[in-house]
């Protein structure tokens, strides 16, 4: 067993072992994965890049914990979905590699229907 597929374990075991399964449908793992999603942007909220910079340094397990929230709920999801969600992500960066081509994308913020 590889390092996902114990952490996808690892998620499963726990929420199975708290009986949380009946209130996890598709919506409501949604919504908790953007409300953990907001809990990262709050770290950066009203900061600039130099105070940004600075807060990263002392403050990165909290951030990680954040971050581990957003993994957290996107793992279950795709889980629950029967979505292999780190296949999903390969998949994703091949379309992307089309979408953005090296020598049209290269330093360009530009969406890819105006490169």
């Amino acid at each position: 067993m590889d390092k996902v597929d114990k952490i996808i374990k690892k998620i499963i075991d726990f929420r199975r072992a708290r009986d949380w399964e009946q209130f996890h449908n598709p919506k409501d793992i949604s919504l908790s994965l953007v409300l953990e999603a907001g809990e990262v942007m709050e770290h950066f909220q009203w900061k600039n890049k130099e105070e940004v910079e600075e807060y990263v340094k002392t403050n990165k397990e909290e951030i990680g914990d954040e971050l581990a929230d957003v993994l957290y709920w996107i793992i279950l999801m795709g889980y629950d979905l029967d979505i292999d969600i780190f296949d999903a992500l390969d998949k994703k960066i091949k379309k992307n590699e089309e979408k953005y081509p090296v020598e049209k994308a290269k330093g360009k913020h530009t969406k890819y229907n105006k490169l």
